[in-house]
Formats: C-alpha cells, structure tokens, sequence
C-alpha cells in the first residue's frame, strides 16, 4: 500500500516546528533507551566500533559494474574502508542505529524495481532495474560524505550525473525545484512500520534541490560504490549524492523524481525544522543547536578514539564548483 507522497500534502497537515526537536531527543522520547538517545549524534556515530572493531560484512547481492573513472572528481584523500561504508549508516527506514541498516537490510528486495520522473518535464520516463545501469554510461566519482552528525567518510560512488537524467526527461522553462521519494514498503523497511523503529519520520521519505543545484555537474545518481552495486543499506539500487552538502539531503532507495515550480516539503525540515533546514550545505560557521559543526571525526580504519578530527569546509571543500549557487543569500538564515 503506497502512501501519499509529502510533496502533495497541504502545508497545514505536515508535522509542525518543533514537535521533535533534534534526532537524538526523538528517539529518547519513543522509548529507545536514555543512553543511547543522550549520546550527542557526532559521538554516538562511532561507538559501534569502539575498539576499532569491524565486523566482517558481504555487500550481500551485489554485481561488479562496468565504469570509467572520473578523473575530474577524484581526490587525493585516503578511502573510507569498504566494510566501514557498508556498516556505519544512518537510514531509518531500517532503524535508527548505525548498525541498524546492515543488520535489517538483508533480503531487501530490489528486483523488480521502477523509478519515476515525471511533473513538469516534456518526456515522464519510467526506468526498471535494467535501466539504471545501462540508460547511461556509469562513472566513478570519490566525494567526501558530511553527516549532520560531524563525522565524515570519503566514497568512490560509481553512477551518473543527475542533471543528464533530467535532460533526457525535458525540464519545463516553469520548473525551480526537484524532489525525490524514497520507496515505501513497511514490509521490507520495518522502520516505516512504526515511530518507535523509524524515528518518528513521516514516510516515505522525501528530500528537494533547487533545479539549479540539481542540475549542477556534482550532482550524482550513485548506483554503486567500490565498484560494484549498491548494498541495500546504501540505498539499492539508486540514491542521490549532493556532496556539498549534509548526508541526510542524499536520499537512499529512490523511486520518484518529480520536477516542480515549488521547493517541496521535505523529512527531515518537515519534523525539526529549527534543525534541519533545507538547504543543508554543510558551513563550519552554523552550527548545530547542539553540536558545533567547525570540525568531524574522519571515519577511518580504527574506532572512535583513532578517528582524525579535521577542520570542516565551507560546502565540504566544494565551494569552488558550488558557492555561485548561493550568491547573496544569508547562509545563516537559509542553512
């Protein structure tokens, strides 16, 4: 059973201001313990690990992809490991624990799949699984990763740009926004099932760029990562990478693209809107109401304690492709 996507709803029945205020305090407040919940979410992101710990973790049913590498994103930065890519994520729709989505992703089903374009474009498209590796030829392009949390990881996606979907849709001239829809489907994703296990998100899960950021040359379709198909707890089979800007704008399992001529409500702004604005560009200067986001902890080899704490950069050290977009906005006011 499909729910009614988020952009549909009148702004009168989307969760008000401040019901939830932050992550942690939502996941305190439906009863999922007080230690974990109190655990400031920058902290929190590596104590699965803490010893330098790393449980051994098959990408489950992925494929090797045939690619070319993108010498113009490439970066010379060491490698998030593999096994900590596919072990330390935030997606709800599994649960809110970073071990969470490794553990309850398992038997997520991504065949068939069907993602849709459609709203203000010339030609709706409407790609099955086939489609997303084929439809385009795939690159690999190594981005940094910002979470929201101040910890960081730095991934070689493998896909296509998001803006030659787009042009192959046919963007109408009245088009400003994009948004994009996560797959609901309780029965796979027991997140969705309740608020204790989905952190209290109203689902599916939905996220927005502006068309020109959309259509900007980082903008990213990942279909895989280290060279081979996404594993579910990565967003199998298709997700969005926006590295410049906080990881939760990067929506996992899409399977709706809908151009529009409004910004979209989206999950996250929705539910703790003080927090989570919908811009999202990741700024050292802004910082997080309880968090300071001048720096992260380097997701590494080791656990929390050998993590590298670095400086954070303004658009996560992407400002040169990416700052333009932004000319004369107060970035404090539109964070």
């Amino acid at each position: 059973m499909k729910s009614a996507p988020s952009w549909n709803e009148k702004e009168n029945s989307v969760t008000p201001e401040g019901v939830f205020n932050d992550r942690r305090n939502i996941i305190k407040a439906l009863g999922l313990g007080a230690i974990g919940a109190s655990i400031p979410g920058h902290v929190q992101a590596g104590l699965f690990d803490l010893f330098g710990e790393n449980k051994a973790v098959d990408p489950f049913v992925t494929q090797v992809l045939d690619f070319t590498k993108n010498s113009a994103f490439g970066l010379k930065e060491t490698l998030t490991p593999m096994q900590k890519v596919v072990t330390h994520n935030n997606f709800y729709e599994f649960g809110t624990s970073k071990t969470d989505p490794v553990d309850n992703a398992q038997g997520f089903k991504v065949d068939p799949w069907v993602l849709k374009i459609e709203g203000l474009v010339d030609n709706p498209l409407t790609l099955d699984l086939d489609d997303l590796t084929k439809l385009f030829a795939l690159e690999e392009r190594i981005y940094r990763l910002r979470c929201v949390e101040a910890w960081s990881m730095v991934v070689p996606w493998v896909g296509f740009s998001l803006a030659s979907l787009l042009k192959k849709a046919g963007v109408k001239s009245s088009a400003t926004h994009v948004a994009f829809e996560t797959l609901f489907d309780p029965d796979q994703m027991p997140g969705q099932k309740s608020r204790l296990m989905g952190g209290g998100i109203h689902y599916p899960y939905i996220e927005g760029l502006r068309l020109d950021e959309a259509m900007n040359d980082l903008s990213f379709m990942a279909v895989g990562l280290y060279g081979k198909t996404l594993p579910a707890q990565n967003g199998a089979p298709i997700r969005l990478v926006v590295p410049w800007k906080y990881g939760f704008k990067s929506i996992k399992s899409i399977v709706r693209i809908r151009v529009m001529d409004r910004q979209p409500p989206t999950s996250w702004n929705q539910l703790a809107a003080n927090e989570y604005g919908f811009y999202a560009n990741v700024n050292p200067e802004v910082d997080h109401p309880r968090w300071s986001q001048a720096t992260e902890r380097r997701i590494g080899e080791g656990g929390i304690f050998s993590a590298t704490r670095i400086a954070t950069m303004p658009f996560n050290g992407y400002g040169e492709q990416v700052a333009h977009l932004y000319k004369g906005m107060d970035l404090s006011r539109f964070y």
